[in-house]
């Protein structure tokens, strides 16, 4: 028997780093956030967002109130209001529009069309909505905006620049729309899987 395996018999206050259950943790966290759609993505509160600057102009939109309904938006009219939204033009801005920026008849990109949505649902009582900033596929190489709404009836992903109606999670698949950010009133939240990636 070698001295060193000799010490290390004899040695009972040893105790085995844990270094093993850190890297199972980060092996486990790092397969859960790969593989993980909107509906299932793990969230976390944050106090800021690389987004937020940018931002700025439509903050009074997500922080607003919700107006409180008779009656519960429905996934029919939130469909109705994404194929309104869906047949403006595309076109892309460096800048957050405002929702009257949005339907004021020239092109809209994904976040101007997003912001719109939101501002819609709350005005109508809609609520577990929240602002989405993440990648539409995973190959995709720009990031894209859209919603998350959850609902008794289950949880829908709301993309007004592509899609006429609202999706559900399943529908959608786990590779496609995967969450960086996302922004509920005054609420931010990080993805795992940007922690994962930047550690």
């Amino acid at each position: 028997m070698g001295v060193a395996y000799r010490n290390y018999s004899q040695n009972k206050n040893y105790k085995e780093p844990p270094m093993k259950k850190t890297l199972l943790l980060s092996g486990l966290l790092l397969a859960f956030a790969a593989s993980s759609s909107f509906a299932d993505a793990l969230l976390f509160s944050v106090n800021s967002t690389p987004y937020d600057h940018q931002m700025a102009r439509i903050r009074p939109v997500l922080t607003a109130t919700t107006h409180s309904s008779s009656s519960q938006v429905s996934v029919a009219i939130v469909n109705q209001w994404m194929a309104d939204l869906r047949s403006i033009p595309y076109g892309f801005t460096t800048f957050w529009k405002t929702p009257a920026e949005a339907v004021s008849g020239e092109p809209a990109d994904c976040k101007a069309k997003a912001v719109a949505l939101y501002e819609k649902m709350r005005e109508n009582g809609a609520t577990n909505v929240r602002l989405v900033i993440g990648k539409r596929t995973s190959t995709s190489r720009m990031t894209h905006a859209w919603l998350a709404w959850d609902t008794e009836s289950g949880s829908y992903v709301l993309d007004p620049t592509f899609n006429y109606a609202a999706c559900t999670s399943a529908q959608v698949g786990k590779r496609n729309y995967q969450p960086l950010y996302a922004y509920a009133g005054n609420k931010k939240f990080r993805a795992a899987s940007t922690l994962v990636a930047q550690n």
